[in-house]
């Protein structure tokens, strides 16, 4: 898969982990009131997937440990710098969330690819 398009899903699944979060606490879905809770997770997903996959070019299990440990790091840190709510609770959902979302559309894609004959691949943290 095409670099742009892996950067791509991590954000939009931060998207959707902002929508729900919101949605779970009857907030407005407007789009303000989505950058208001997404941007920190944004940031840190946006700066971890370029330099998971761009820079540093992993394979897919580091990539993805990594995009999701800088995605809820600096996102939880931008939060809290910002004046945002850091309940315990909210910070063993949003990194329990994040690392099935970040980490488990990669696990997905590379089954669906080990699956196919004509793939080549089979090692999870084989570097490309």
């Amino acid at each position: 898969m095409r670099t742009p398009a892996r950067i791509a899903i991590d954000l939009v699944l931060v998207v959707v982990f902002a929508v729900v979060g919101r949605a779970s606490h009857g907030e407005a879905l407007s789009l303000g009131g989505l950058l208001v809770t997404g941007w920190p997770f944004l940031l840190g997903c946006l700066i971890g997937s370029v330099l998971a996959s761009v820079v540093l070019r992993l394979s897919w299990l580091r990539e993805g440990l990594l995009v999701w440990a800088i995605t809820v790091v600096l996102g939880m840190l931008l939060r809290g710098i910002t004046g945002g709510g850091m309940a315990i609770g909210f910070l063993i959902v949003a990194t329990i969330v994040l690392a099935v979302f970040l980490i488990g559309w990669r696990m997905v894609a590379w089954r669906i690819t080990v699956a196919r004959p004509d793939s080549g691949t089979s090692d999870p943290v084989a570097t490309p």
